[in-house]
This record gives C-alpha cells, sequence and structure tokens, in this order.
C-alpha cells in the first residue's frame, strides 16, 4: 500500500516535536520509563512517527487506540474538576505533590484526540490499523500484567505508575476482586476489542476514506466513462 504525500505543515512537525522533547525527559525522570507503556504514551510516539513519514498507519493505530479512551479521560476529568467521580483515571491531576507543570503536561489528553483526527483525516485511514493496535495493546498489556508492578503495590516514589493499562482493574490503590486476576485480564482485553477498538475502526473507515481509495475511484470513473464514449 503506497503512502499518500500529505505534505503536513513543518510547524506542526516542530511544534509536536519540540513538546515531546520536553515531555519525554521529564516524563522519564518522575515517572520512569514504563510509564512510556500506557497507550496514550505509546499514541503519542506513533504520531510522532506519523507526523514526519506521513505515513498513516501509525496515526490510524493511534486513532483505533485511544479516541474513545481520551473522550472518557477528559470526562473524568471534568467531573473530578467540579467534584464528580467518575472513574478516577484523572485523579493524579489533582495531586498536590506533584508540580502544576508536570501535571499541566497531561493535558496532552485533551488535543491529542484532535490531533489524530486531523492526521488521519490528512493522510487517510489505514485499515489495517486495527490488527496492529489490537496486537500491540494486548502485547502491552501482558508486559504489564506479568513483569510490572500491580495495583495496590506501594513503591518509594509514589509517583512511578502501577497497574499499567489498567489490568487490574480502574483503582490503582486495590487490585479489582470480583473475577479472579487472569479471568479479568482476559475479559479485559476482550473488552478493548469489542467495546473500543472495533467501534471506532468502523467509524473511521466509514467517514475518512482513504485518499488513495477516493482517488482510484474517481480515476476507474474516469476511466470507464472514457472506454463507453469510445464504444459510442
Amino acid at each position: 500500500m503506497s503512502t499518500v504525500k500529505a505534505s503536513l505543515p513543518l510547524s506542526l512537525k516542530l511544534s509536536f516535536s519540540a513538546f515531546l522533547a520536553v515531555m519525554v525527559p521529564v516524563y522519564w525522570v518522575n515517572y520512569g520509563p514504563t510509564n512510556f507503556l500506557y497507550f496514550c504514551d505509546v499514541a503519542l510516539l506513533l504520531c510522532l512517527l506519523s507526523i514526519w513519514t506521513e505515513r498513516r498507519l501509525p496515526a490510524s493505530m493511534a486513532a483505533v487506540g485511544i479516541l474513545l479512551p481520551q473522550v472518557l479521560w477528559c470526562a473524568d476529568f471534568l467531573g473530578e474538576l467540579f467534584g464528580f467521580h467518575l472513574v478516577g483515571l484523572t485523579a493524579y491531576m489533582f495531586d498536590p505533590n506533584r508540580s502544576f507543570f508536570l501535571r499541566g503536561l497531561s493535558f496532552f489528553h485533551g488535543w491529542l484526540p484532535f490531533l489524530i483526527l486531523f492526521l488521519v483525516k490528512r493522510l487517510g485511514y489505514d485499515r489495517r490499523a486495527l490488527p496492529a493496535w489490537t496486537l500491540l495493546a494486548w502485547g502491552l498489556c501482558l508486559v504489564a500484567y506479568f513483569f510490572l508492578p500491580p495495583a495496590g503495590t506501594v513503591l518509594p516514589d509514589p509517583k512511578i505508575p502501577v497497574n499499567i493499562n489498567y489490568v487490574f482493574g480502574f483503582d490503582d490503590a486495590h487490585p479489582q476482586t470480583w473475577l479472579p486476576a487472569p479471568l479479568y485480564l482476559i475479559g479485559w482485553l476482550l473488552t478493548l476489542l469489542v467495546v473500543v477498538y472495533l467501534p471506532t475502526h468502523w467509524a473511521l473507515r466509514r467517514w475518512l476514506v482513504p485518499k488513495q481509495t477516493a482517488s482510484a475511484k474517481a480515476e476507474l470513473a474516469a476511466y470507464l466513462s472514457k472506454l463507453s464514449y469510445k464504444r459510442a
């Protein structure tokens, strides 16, 4: 599948790269390297790849993976802001032990969905994104489940993440108890696929048709029109 040359603005490439040049080392120092296994952080790096290469697959993968979860993040943040506890995804944004600068960097969750939609609209949607992101996300979950601290782990630095990608439940302080942990993990992986990834894939496939496909259809229609004219 060839790449559509969309000529993304240089200003976007430079500004997004500048943001990551600040965010990545700050997050690395404060949260540790395992923080970059979160879906949203992986999506940032995929967007960087798409922005510079202008290939649609990385941006399409990010779209499938985090568009819906980022909407939930924004809703949870607004709920916490007005005193309503939704699921607790953004409780860290109100932690006084974290600097305003550190928390401010996390506002990328609010604008990242719009950037992803812009990229997919501009570059086109790659249907390979669904299997590619699903395999990547499941792999990240398995790493978090088998090798990283589970929910409820008390670490010397409380900023170091536990329960990455919520493989032990939505409460970082306590693992879920209503299902055996392995069964919950399997259910979580399937839920991500059925509830998050598939609906997003179907919506993007329907409304964000790749430019290459649209161009090919136009060329085919023009060719058939010329062929019919010649026969007449």
